[in-house]
């Protein structure tokens, strides 16, 4: 029996630095997902900072430069120990037989296996401490019903003899994507989404240790509807208009989560603000402008905002238990219990939801 996920964690971070337009790219599998499975299951991550508060060895790493920068981020730290590990079991392995051949090697790989490199013992044990604390990040991630998607490649295939392909940034930035299956030992598919300015697109999805067989089912529930939805992106003729709406509706709404993570209320709710002006009909932009008002203790307005956010996705989780806090304060304790034990009937697991919704039961009965 195939199982459906019941997350989809789009990592967008890796989107936003690839040379490739969201439209054609994360937006594509945003809107399979929700024709698929609905918004709700769709959730947006920052995976650099998800992976530096989660894997604590990386920090051993930090001091090692990065394209001459002292302090790397971790996708970049992840790309450098990968590489690493690669060399050291190479040479671990063929230094003999380099030494006694002398094979000719394409110029990249020849000049990564020339150069001076030691690998300490503890560095070898911190790696292996990265590794199986990547592991536990990406399944406490994606538990057993969950997918990350990330980009496939950072940029273009370079063109044959391209010295591109030499270049420290290069290497690193297709390391960053490459090491997350890799090092975690999770499993991963390439999608092709078709062609960007005559280059091919692909985007990868990741599920936990151990779940193969979970991530072929869902290859196969998703394919046909990418490939619908690729194609409708590549051929629409008002794309270019659309696209930079979207997209800058997303980045306002990225800013106005930093905001809020800084606890700059009203700054965020004017990033969530504007990202409704340009984007009017997302009910995530109203459900998180909503969660600001309440930071604020503007509750009638996040009352207002959870409303709409619910009239556009009547399965939106949070706008019903962001509503339902902000009636409670505001003391309308009936209506409150009603949208706790909606969220709950939407998420059953929801502990915040089920918590609250007994707390005022107990209350007035």
């Amino acid at each position: 029996m195939q199982r459906s996920p019941r997350q989809i964690v789009i990592a967008d971070d890796c989107f936003q630095h690839i040379n490739v337009p969201l439209d054609r790219s994360s937006q594509v599998v945003v809107k399979t997902t929700e024709k698929l499975f609905g918004r709700q299951v769709l959730k947006h991550i920052n995976l650099g900072d998800y992976l530096s508060s989660r894997v604590p060895s990386l920090k051993g790493c930090s001091g090692q430069k990065t394209n001459g920068e002292v302090k790397a981020s971790a996708l970049k730290l992840l790309a450098n120990i990968m590489q690493s590990l690669q060399r050291h079991e190479f040479r671990l392995k063929h230094d003999e037989w380099m030494n006694t051949v002398k094979p000719e090697l394409h110029p990249g790989v020849s000049a990564q296996l020339h150069e001076k490199f030691e690998v300490s013992d503890a560095e070898i044990e911190n790696s292996k401490s990265v590794r199986s604390e990547m592991c536990a990040a990406v399944n406490s991630l994606l538990k057993d019903e969950g997918i990350l998607v990330i980009p496939t490649v950072a940029d273009p295939p370079p063109k044959l003899g391209g010295k591109e392909i030499l270049s420290e940034d290069y290497q690193s930035r297709a390391f960053s994507l490459l090491s997350i299956a890799s090092i975690s030992g999770c499993c991963q598919v390439s999608i092709p989404l078709g062609f960007y300015d005559k280059y091919p697109v692909s985007v990868s999805l990741i599920a936990r240790h151990g779940g193969d067989r979970f991530l072929l089912d869902t290859l196969q529930t998703v394919y046909t509807t990418l490939q619908e939805q690729a194609d409708i992106a590549s051929k629409s003729k008002s794309s270019g208009n659309a696209v930079s709406k979207e997209q800058s509706a997303e980045i306002a709404k990225e800013k106005g989560n930093q905001a809020y993570k800084d606890k700059q209320w009203q700054k965020a709710i004017g990033f969530y603000t504007e990202a409704i002006k340009l984007c009017g009909d997302n009910a995530t932009y109203y459900s998180n402008r909503a969660q600001a008002y309440l930071g604020l203790g503007s509750y009638l307005q996040a009352v207002e905002d959870c409303t709409k956010a619910i009239s556009l996705d009547k399965k939106n989780v949070k706008a019903y238990f962001r509503r339902g806090t902000a009636r409670e304060m505001l003391g309308y304790y009936k209506e409150a219990i009603d949208d706790f034990k909606h969220a709950l009937v939407l998420e059953p697991t929801n502990k915040r939801a089920a918590s609250a919704a007994e707390r005022l039961r107990k209350l007035f009965q």
